[in-house]
């Protein structure tokens, strides 16, 4: 049964009332209890939850199976973004954190993500730990009163603080000056409206939407890509704002739309925001890219001399090269964004309060800001495909893709370099690539392609479905 537990690319997922369920809630709480009773010199762990179904009574459970085991335990009051328990963890000088969430995953899912002491993801080899901790003694649990009279546990708003220290790491001065019409989209997650609290006796114009809580997220995935965010879309052309942004369940990411309606994509907003850190912040630092990620990244720290790094899909390779390394900005395709001065995680509150703030110093619309990018750097264009495949279906697909990787071209293009550290992904003459990975949360294969140009991109992503197809 214990093979049933484990930990992917950030956290470990199921399906709620199928693997994710109360008996293996109890064991994994217990095997972090037992994780850190061995190898942690600090007791005290900060925990909290998302919007999700059963994730506050989650939260309960696991606090209450660590006070049981002599853990001091901070609970959160309420549903927040998993960034926010990250700054709890370095904040209030935690062993580490525990996140219930299943972040952009569908409703019929949850999760739980571990942070560490430095707030941020813990790297595998503190999952492994964990991992073989699973099943090896039985859990304890006392009720919540029990915990509270023995000040094992303390129930706390942790919002506050986390918004203080947002705030610290923005230029507020040129924010409050701000005149911007802007649609945030909360997709039903944590992000609530803390960005129009974080604006709060500023001159911009915020309509927050999708803030209440929904375990359903609406009848669509709290993921921010074009797909899941029509109804902002729509929103932007009918009421004349100037910039949206969306957030996934959890808030740690986060995708953009133009004052026309039209997707930005998350490597356009990582673009930008390593050019403003740049130009405006004068910061200096290496850049962090995983495999999925866009090209222009390299031609950036080119003009700029900056190293750059890539790594497997998963922020908590990026957050490792945070702690040793001077990293101005990492960032995943997926949206999820950490910067220099900050926390070793991404934040997507933080990341579309920094564009805003880009707007602001440029004085341009976000469309220029692209516009002007393109023109120093050239056209990249990034699309993004998924496939729904079961267990049986990924080791189909596995095959195919050992097949594949003895190809000499795709789509008449010479593959001038192969990458198989984190998927099967082809560098083909002309520039563009193509990224076959079976995702490490979902039943998902996903295709990654890029080019200079829309057409190619279309013609690579759906070349890439049909060889993993027949």
């Amino acid at each position: 049964m214990s093979k049933e537990i484990k930990f992917g690319t950030d956290g470990w997922r199921g399906i709620i009332g199928q693997d994710f369920n109360l008996e293996n809630v109890q064991v994994v709480a217990h095997a972090i209890a037992d994780y850190l009773k061995r190898d942690a010199k600090k007791k005290s762990v900060a925990v909290g939850y998302d919007t999700r179904r059963l994730s506050k009574e989650t939260a309960e459970l696991i606090s209450r199976i660590l006070a049981a085991n002599g853990i001091k335990t901070i609970l959160s009051s309420g549903p927040l973004p998993t960034q926010a328990i990250s700054y709890t963890v370095r904040n209030l000088n935690c062993a580490a954190g525990i996140m219930v969430t299943a972040s952009h995953n569908p409703a019929s899912f949850n999760g739980i993500k571990i942070k560490g002491a430095f707030g941020g993801p813990v790297e595998k080899d503190v999952t492994d730990k964990i991992e073989r901790l699973i099943f090896k003694n039985r859990p304890l649990k006392i009720s919540l009163s029990q915990a509270r009279k023995r000040n094992l546990l303390k129930v706390k708003n942790l919002i506050p603080a986390y918004l203080k220290f947002v705030k610290s790491y923005l230029d507020m001065p040129l924010l409050k000056k701000g005149r911007l019409k802007v649609l945030v989209d909360s997709m039903y997650g944590t992000a609530d409206s803390y960005i129009a609290a974080v604006l709060k006796g500023s001159k911009f114009r915020i309509t927050t939407i999708h803030k209440r809580p929904d375990p359903s997220f609406g009848g669509i995935k709290p993921e921010p890509i074009f797909s899941c965010l029509k109804e902002a879309s729509l929103l932007m052309r009918e009421g004349s704002f100037d910039v949206g942004l969306a957030t996934d369940g959890d808030a740690d990411r986060l995708a953009a739309l133009d004052n026309e309606g039209r997707f930005v994509n998350p490597q356009q907003i990582l673009s930008l925001l390593l050019l403003h850190l740049i130009r405006y912040r004068k910061l200096k630092g290496a850049v962090v890219k995983n495999i999925a990620g866009t090209s222009l990244i390299e031609r950036i720290a080119a003009k700029y001399k900056l190293k750059v790094y890539e790594t497997p899909v998963g922020f908590k390779h990026i957050s490792a090269l945070m702690q040793r390394k001077n990293i101005l900005i990492g960032g995943e395709e997926a949206g999820g964004i950490g910067f220099k001065d900050y926390l070793p995680e991404r934040d997507g509150i933080l990341g579309g309060l920094l564009l805003l703030e880009m707007m602001l110093s440029q004085k341009k619309s976000l469309k220029s800001l692209l516009e002007d990018t393109e023109d120093e750097f050239g056209s990249y264009f990034y699309l993004r495909k998924d496939i729904k495949c079961s267990l049986s279906g990924k080791n189909k697909i596995k095959t195919k893709l050992d097949k594949l990787r003895k190809k000499k071209t795709f789509l008449n293009k010479k593959i001038t370099m192969i990458k198989d550290y984190d998927g099967l992904k082809f560098h083909l003459e002309d520039g563009s690539w193509i990224l076959f990975r079976l995702s490490g949360t979902e039943p998902l294969l996903r295709i990654y392609a890029e080019s200079s140009a829309l057409a190619q991109t279309k013609r690579l992503i759906a070349q890439g479905g049909k060889a993993v197809s027949e």
